[in-house]
């Protein structure tokens, strides 16, 4: 017999008024469950015409403040940010049948953290992030690595590869988040919290 919480829900929503706290306790648990990449989101953007794209990309930080991944600032997602800041994000693992959904406003980091992380990543991924033009048309596959293998000749000094300032991360400030758990009968358990004007959460159940 599932334990319950205070509101009648699964214990794994647990009793807390942050969500950035359960998210880190799901998001734990999906580390030990999911075979690969538990960071992995669905990130939904907006142009200026309200045409909606969707794609998959890594979280890579998170904290009080929002949710951050990083690309090419020219790739389609980052034309579609300049336009319009607001997107979505939808965490799926099947592994433990759970779901999270958060809605908020898109900002560049500081140009410190970018620089932090950049230097973390491998060479590879480095030279990358200058070699490609991100959702740009390629005439051939042979045109991207030549691309690669010239930037490799530029900056061979695996210890020095600055980071392109077309290349950054992105934080998504929270205005919501929604906690969503399978249940039988698609009888599903839901808790969203959304933020007040005051800047505090507000926790409600929601109907399956």
């Amino acid at each position: 017999m599932n334990q319950k919480n205070s509101l009648g829900l699964n214990s794994c929503f647990l009793d807390i008024d942050d969500p950035i706290h359960l998210f880190h306790e799901w998001m734990e648990e999906a580390k030990k469950t999911e075979p690969n990449d538990p960071n992995a989101v669905a990130l939904a953007t907006s142009d200026k015409k309200n045409i909606p794209s969707v794609r998959m990309v890594l979280l890579k930080d998170f904290n009080k403040d929002g949710f951050v991944f990083y690309t090419n600032l020219n790739s389609q997602k980052g034309n579609e940010l300049k336009e319009n800041p607001y997107a979505a994000m939808c965490f799926h693992w099947k592994s433990l049948l759970r779901q999270i959904r958060i809605n908020g406003k898109i900002s560049l980091v500081s140009d410190q953290v970018a620089d932090e992380y950049y230097s973390s990543r491998a060479y590879e991924s480095r030279i990358g992030a200058w070699a490609s033009k991100q959702s740009e048309e390629l005439n051939s596959r042979e045109q991207l690595l030549k691309s690669i293998q010239d930037y490799k000749k530029k900056y061979s000094n695996k210890s020095d590869v600055p980071r392109p300032s077309h290349w950054s991360g992105w934080i998504l400030s929270p205005d919501s988040i929604e906690f969503w758990l399978d249940g039988e009968n698609r009888i599903h358990e839901r808790l969203k919290y959304n933020k007040d004007n005051s800047g505090k959460w507000i926790k409600s159940l929601l109907s399956p």
